[in-house]
């Protein structure tokens, strides 16, 4: 396991850390691990949910063929590099 040293901390995020600990039961550093821990989760969201925001944001008239467009505009840029 890797092992990490914070200096610096300000005095006011170490009494919140401090504090956040007691009312969860942990110690600071556990603490600290499992603000970290959550920080750095991958958070993938359902496919679902994605499609659901796509129409949201679209309105019902998404457009069409924007991915083959994109495709083409690439291939054509490669060519005069």
């Amino acid at each position: 396991m890797a092992i990490l040293n914070i200096r610096m901390l300000p005095e006011h995020v170490h009494r919140k850390l401090r504090l956040r600990a007691a009312r969860a039961g942990r110690s600071m550093e556990a603490e600290a691990r499992a603000i970290l821990a959550e920080a750095c989760a991958d958070e993938v969201a359902p496919v679902e949910e994605l499609q659901e925001l796509v129409d949201s944001l679209y309105g019902g008239s998404k457009p069409a063929g924007v991915v083959d467009e994109l495709l083409d505009e690439r291939r054509r840029e490669a060519t005069t590099e």
